[in-house]
């Protein structure tokens, strides 16, 4: 994809916010974009970067962690958005701004003992799987509670909402279903922790981003219709 592309993409999925966020009564500052740049050279982040977009998206740890190594120069707020095996902890805890797929207390507390002392408190999401697909990472809406309660109170990360991939739906309103249950258990989260900043939804993608605007998304996460599909 020549460089232009991504820029004008990336322009495209912002107006694409804004009408969302309008057309719901939402203040379009409300939703940050999350350029998902797995698989994408170095080269396609800086690009982004000129065109405006400063939180990334990753899936794979040593592709990230080489990524990071090439643009140093600049200021990106990473976040980490795949699976995560426990001895693999470390590199996330030191590196990353943002872990959305939380499930596990090991992890959890792994992530707090490892955060560096000279970092803010790591943000975290709690991964929910909301439409129990056995396929999935995530807790169920039942687990929730008692893992909420249990990273909250760890020292070195804050615990800043919840984070999930439905299952694809055709239909603007059945994707707005999952969308919806999700805001309602954060709600929930919310009277549990009134002390937590609960104040992150991480949901919806190139195909369904619209639905969860309108079910009040505050992070969507977009990677092909920014960077193009993969070859």
């Amino acid at each position: 994809m020549r460089k232009g592309s991504i820029v004008e993409n990336l322009n495209s999925v912002t107006e694409r916010i804004i009408t969302a966020c309008r057309s719901c009564g939402r203040d379009p500052a409300a939703v940050t974009l999350l350029a998902v740049s797995k698989t994408r050279p170095a080269e396609d982040i800086r690009t982004a970067f000129a065109g405006g977009q400063r939180d990334f998206g990753e899936n794979y740890l040593q592709e990230a962690l080489d990524k990071q190594a090439e643009l140093t120069d600049l200021n990106i707020v990473w976040h980490f958005i795949g699976p995560l095996q426990s001895n693999k902890s470390r590199d996330v805890a030191e590196h990353f701004d943002w872990m959305h797929t939380l499930d596990r207390l090991k992890i959890a507390r792994r992530l707090s003992e490892q955060r560096p002392q000279g970092l803010p408190p790591l943000k975290v999401c709690l991964q929910v799987n909301i439409d129990g697909e056995d396929t999935k990472s995530g807790v169920t809406p039942e687990q929730l509670p008692a893992l909420a309660a249990a990273v909250a109170a760890l020292p070195n990360l804050e615990l800043r909402g919840l984070m999930a991939i439905p299952a694809p739906r055709a239909v603007t309103e059945d994707q707005r279903a999952p969308f919806v249950q999700l805001a309602g258990l954060l709600d929930e989260l919310r009277r549990q922790l009134p002390e937590q900043p609960l104040d992150t939804l991480s949901m919806g993608m190139s195909g369904d981003m619209e639905a969860a605007i309108f079910s009040g998304a505050t992070i969507v996460r977009i990677g092909t219709d920014i960077f193009g599909r993969r070859g």
